[in-house]
């Protein structure tokens, strides 16, 4: 129907046929955009990453029950870890993989965001990531030590994630430690 044809149509009858991208997944990846940008403006963006930083651990408990209900009760080895965080970020639509996986850390790489574009100046959204997979590899492995080396939120263009099983005295402004619970 040509733009004439549908202004003679009432509005009433062209909502539903409306070329809106709208879906659950977009309303609440946009949602979620905003509603860290209000966070990161009104208390600060390291504020923001700890209430960010406060659900992902919830959600990687969450994952990490998930995964020991379906895969069995013992702790998960470093292979299974690592194919884990591959495993539910492809659930939720991101592009992660494993670069290596050596002894002391896992590193992987990312191309996709679950969150889509939505992520992007949005670095508190990247405490998600740092939380599920620290608490996982905390809780299985014994310790965890997540840096973020790269982001697609910093407008990197991808993200660059290692994941250290061993501690260090001293760490990184870009790094957080979990312990197994």
């Amino acid at each position: 129907m040509n733009r004439i044809a549908q202004l003679q149509v009432p509005v009433e009858n062209r909502v539903e046929e409306a070329g809106i991208a709208l879906d659950r997944d977009r309303f609440t990846r946009k949602m979620i955009r905003e509603l860290s940008g209000t966070i990161e403006r009104v208390v600060g963006v390291e504020e923001a990453s700890g209430y960010v930083a406060t659900v992902g651990g919830l959600m990687g408990n969450w994952l990490n029950e998930a995964y020991h209900a379906e895969l069995g009760p013992d702790d998960f080895d470093l292979d299974t870890v690592a194919r884990i965080f591959v495993d539910l970020k492809r659930r939720i639509d991101g592009g992660f993989h494993v670069v290596s996986i050596e002894p002391d850390r896992i590193v992987l790489g990312n191309t996709r965001c679950p969150f889509s574009e939505d992520v992007i100046g949005r670095p508190s959204l990247c405490m998600m990531t740092s939380n599920v997979f620290g608490r996982i590899a905390a809780d299985n492995l014994g310790y965890a030590r997540v840096q973020l080396e790269r982001t697609i939120a910093a407008g990197d263009g991808r993200c660059d994630v290692v994941v250290h099983l061993t501690p260090i005295d001293m760490l990184d402004s870009d790094e957080r430690e979990y312990y197994r619970l």
